[in-house]
């Protein structure tokens, strides 16, 4: 499929992509708002500044994907692969990435308030200046990526024992910047 064909279709009401292979497509600035790509290969795409609110990429690659500025509130990206991903000031409010792999993703300044990290991959991810009050998170990979000046007051850290997630999040405030 080109990128006229998902255009067309998209605007003619049909929301579902799934199992497309879209490598190194450019949909900058695209309006593709709820629509269903989970299981794509959208590996080195350039989404950014695109609104992809509420879509569903869950099982998705978006290996080396470009989303820069990019709007996923409220995505199901659980299970998609970031590795390499350019995600800086996407938004990513209340978006479920759990079980997703962002090793190495640039998350610089992203907006992850209210996010489920639960069982993500971050080890070698820039959440840098990023937002993630209310966000869940494991402990464990926390301590894999880098995130000076984040803002972290209100996330619920998890923390696993015996290799199995708690039942109940244990609530941390640890300020505005990292110990």
């Amino acid at each position: 499929m080109n990128l006229q064909q998902l255009v067309y279709r998209y605007n003619e009401g049909d929301l579902d992509f799934s199992a497309t292979a879209l490598r190194s497509v450019s949909l900058v600035d695209a309006y593709l708002a709820g629509a269903n790509f989970s299981c794509c290969d959208l590996s080195s795409t350039d989404l950014s500044q695109s609104d992809l609110s509420r879509a569903n990429f869950s099982g998705a690659n978006l290996t080396d994907a470009e989303l820069v500025n990019a709007n996923l509130s409220g995505a199901n990206l659980q299970g998609a692969n970031f590795i390499g991903a350019d995600l800086q000031k996407a938004s990513l409010v209340g978006a479920n990435l759990a079980d997703a792999d962002l090793r190495a993703a640039n998350l610089s300044g992203a907006d992850l308030r209210g996010a489920d990290l639960s069982g993500a991959k971050l080890s070698g991810a820039n959440l840098c200046e990023a937002k993630l009050t209310g966000a869940r998170i494991d402990a464990d990979e926390l301590e894999n990526a880098d995130y000076e000046g984040a803002t972290i007051n209100g996330m619920i850290v998890t923390v696993a024992t015996n290799g199995a997630r708690p039942e109940s999040p244990h609530w941390v405030s640890w300020g505005a910047h990292k110990p």
